[in-house]
C-alpha cells in the first residue's frame, strides 16, 4: 500500500556493478550529462492521476532510451550498469528538479528490487527491462480486510494445478491495481504451517481471467485505492517468485524496501522542500513576520533535515549490498510525523483556500495535499508498527507475546475467519 510518494530507485541487491569508484573527470561529465538530460526532460508534472502516470512513463522512457535508467542494475536485466556513484550523482541532480516519476514508486522502489533479489534468471529478463523503462507498471498485493497491520493473517490462497498455481481470495487497498500490468501477491500455500511460515509469493497478470479490480474512492477526490478480487486466477509455475512458502520473509524484505522508499525519497544530500515551499507563500502572504508562524517553520525545516540525515544513513548502510533494514521504519515514521505537523501550519498560512476555492489552483493543490496526507500514517505500515519494529529492531526492546507463534494458520480464527 502506497500513496503520493516520491521515487527513488532502491539499490539493488545483486547485479551491480562492484567498483564504484569514479575519477573527478569522470563524475563531472556524468553529471553534466544528467544535468543536460534533466533540463530538457524535468519540466515539471501536475499530480493528476492519469496525466502524472503517463508523463511519468514518457520521462522514464526518455530515461532508458538516454542509458540513464535502473542505472545500477545490470544491461542484461535492462539496467545501465554503473555504479552506485553514478545513482549518487543522478539524485543529487534529479533533487533539484521536480519529480516526474512519483506514480512509478510501487514499480521501482518496491517490485524492482524484489524482481532483482528474489527472481530467477529468467524471471529477470523477462520481466525487468519493461518494468525499468516502464513500459510495464506493477503493483504490490499484500493487505487484505481481514489482515492489514497482521498481513500474516491472510487468507488468499494460493494451490498449484498441474504448471499453473491457482488463486483465490481478497486484497484491499492496492495502489494503482487498476493501471498495472503486474503484480506481486503473497498468499497461503501451507494452511498447516503456522500463519508466517506457510505463504508463498507470486507474480500475477494483472489482464489475467479472474482479476476483478473495484477502485476505492476517496476523500480527496482520487482513486489511487483499489479492492481486488482474485477467482480461479492461475498463473504459471514459474512465476512463483522465491522460495515456496518462504514467502513471509520476502514479504517483510518488501516492506522494508517499501518504507526506504517512502522514507527517503529520490534525492541525495539534505532537502526541505515542504519547508521552502511554506515559507513562499509566508512570504508572499506577509506572514513571515509571525514569531508563531516563523517558529512552526523553522521546526519544520528542522524535521525536514533531520529526516534527510536519517535517510542518507539509511542509503550509506545498504551500500554493503544488504537487504535494507528495519531502519527504513525510522525514515517512514518520520515523514509520517512530519505530515501530521504540517498539516495545522499548512491551514494557518494558506487559510479559507484550503476550504474553498474556485477552479484549479492553490488553494485546490495544497487541499488535495492535506487530505492525501492522511495516508502517510498508514501506507506502508502504521506508525504503530514502525514504533514497534522500532523498539524490537532497532533498539532492542522485548518483543510483545505471540501466542499463535506456533499455532497452525487452519487453527487459528483471525482476521474473517469465525468458525
Amino acid at each position: 500500500m502506497s500513496g503520493y510518494w516520491t521515487q527513488w530507485q532502491t539499490v539493488p541487491m545483486s547485479n551491480t556493478t562492484i567498483d564504484d569508484a569514479l575519477n573527478p573527470a569522470e563524475a563531472e561529465a556524468f553529471r553534466a550529462e544528467v544535468r543536460e538530460f534533466l533540463e530538457k526532460n524535468a519540466s515539471g508534472i501536475g499530480r493528476r492521476s492519469e496525466t502524472s502516470i503517463q508523463i511519468g512513463k514518457t520521462y522514464q522512457a526518455a530515461l532508458a532510451e538516454a542509458g540513464l535508467a535502473g542505472l545500477v542494475y545490470g544491461k542484461e536485466h535492462g539496467g545501465a550498469g554503473k555504479t552506485r556513484a553514478h545513482d549518487r550523482i543522478y539524485r543529487e541532480e534529479y533533487g533539484k528538479y521536480p519529480d516526474m516519476t512519483f506514480e512509478l514508486t510501487i514499480s521501482h522502489g518496491m517490485c524492482l528490487p524484489m524482481l532483482n533479489q528474489f527472481g530467477t534468471e529468467e524471471q529477470k529478463r523477462q520481466f525487468m527491462p519493461d518494468n525499468i523503462a516502464a513500459r510495464t507498471m506493477w503493483c504490490q498485493m499484500f493487505s487484505e480486510p481481514g489482515a492489514g497491520s497482521d498481513v500474516a493473517s491472510l487468507q488468499t490462497k494460493a494451490e498449484l494445478d498441474g504448471d499453473e498455481w491457482v488463486l483465490n481470495g481478497q486484497k484491499v487497498w492496492t495502489t494503482l491495481a487498476h493501471v498495472s500490468d503486474y503484480g506481486i501477491v503473497i498468499a497461503r500455500t501451507n494452511p498447516d504451517a503456522p500463519k508466517h511460515a506457510g505463504i508463498s509469493m507470486f507474480i500475477i497478470d494483472m489482464k489475467a481471467p479472474g482479476v476483478e479490480i473495484r477502485p476505492i474512492h476517496q476523500i480527496d477526490g482520487g482513486s489511487h485505492f483499489n479492492e481486488i478480487f482474485l477467482t480461479d486466477v492461475r498463473t504459471p509455475k514459474s512465476w512463483l517468485l522465491g522460495e515456496l512458502n518462504n514467502g513471509w520473509n520476502q514479504a517483510t524484505a518488501m516492506l522494508m524496501f517499501e518504507r526506504v522508499a517512502i522514507g527517503t525519497g529520490s534525492s541525495s544530500g539534505v532537502t526541505h522542500n515542504l519547508a521552502d515551499r511554506l515559507i513562499d507563500v509566508a512570504k508572499n502572504n506577509g506572514k513571515l513576520s509571525d514569531p508563531v508562524i516563523r517558529q512552526e517553520l523553522m521546526k519544520l525545516y528542522c524535521e525536514e533535515t533531520c529526516k534527510s540525515l536519517v535517510s542518507m544513513r539509511t542509503r550509506a548502510e545498504m551500500k554493503a549490498g544488504k537487504v535494507p533494514g528495519p531502519g527504513g521504519s525510522l525514515g517512514k515514521l518520520h515523514g509520517a510525523v512530519i505530515a501530521r505537523f504540517s498539516r495545522p501550519l499548512i491551514n494557518r498560512l494558506v487559510g479559507a483556500d484550503c476550504d474553498a476555492w474556485e477552479g484549479e489552483g492553490r488553494g485546490e493543490n495544497w487541499a488535495r495535499y492535506i487530505l492525501s496526507s492522511f495516508q502517510s500514517n498508514i501506507a506502508g505500515g502504521t506508525d504503530e508498527i514502525q514504533r514497534n519494529i522500532i523498539g524490537d529492531r532497532v533498539l532492542g526492546l522485548p518483543r510483545e507475546p505471540m501466542v499463535d507463534k506456533n499455532m497452525p494458520f487452519k487453527d487459528l480464527k483471525v482476521g474473517t475467519i469465525r468458525s
